[in-house]
C-alpha cells in the first residue's frame, strides 16, 4: 500500500510539471499566432487598423491618431519587411508597471529594406473576450 502510495506520488510530480508546460506552450503558441497576424498589419502599414486589433490595454494606453504617428515615425523609415523569425516566446502573470494578467513576451528576428538584422519585441495579453491581442510593440 506504501508504495502505491509513493508511486502515485512520484507520477504526480513529474506529470504535474509537464502537465504546465503543455498548457505554457499552449499560450505562446496561441499568442504567437495572434502576434503574427498583428505584424502582418504593421507590415501592411495599415497601423490604424494594427490600433484597432490591439489589446485593450494599449488602446486606453494612446489614441489611434497617436499610434499611427509613432508607428509612421520610427517602422516606416525600416522599409518593407523581408524576413522574420520567431524567437522566444515566454509566458508571465506580471509584468513591471502593467496590471496582472495572462501576458507572453516574444522576440521575432527580423530583416527589413534598410534594417537587415532587426529585433522586434511583442507583449501580448490574454484581453478580456478570451483573445490574445498585441499590448506593446518595440522594435528598433
Amino acid at each position: 500500500m506504501f508504495r502505491r502510495i509513493v508511486c502515485l506520488f512520484a507520477i504526480v510530480l513529474i506529470l504535474g510539471p509537464a502537465a504546465a508546460f503543455a498548457q505554457n506552450a499552449n499560450k505562446e503558441k496561441a499568442a504567437v499566432a495572434s502576434a503574427e497576424k498583428w505584424l502582418g498589419l504593421v507590415d501592411q502599414g495599415d497601423y490604424a487598423e494594427s490600433w484597432k486589433e490591439a489589446a485593450a490595454y494599449l488602446r486606453k494606453g494612446m489614441t489611434e491618431q497617436k499610434w499611427v504617428h509613432i508607428l509612421e515615425d520610427f517602422r516606416a523609415p525600416l522599409g518593407k519587411m523581408i524576413a522574420r523569425t520567431q524567437g522566444d516566446a515566454v509566458s508571465r502573470t506580471s509584468l513591471q508597471g502593467a496590471p496582472n494578467g495572462e501576458y507572453v513576451l516574444m522576440h521575432f528576428y527580423t530583416s527589413f529594406a534598410k534594417n537587415k538584422a532587426a529585433i522586434e519585441t511583442v507583449i501580448s495579453i490574454l484581453d478580456k473576450d478570451g483573445k490574445w491581442r498585441v499590448a506593446a510593440y518595440f522594435c528598433p
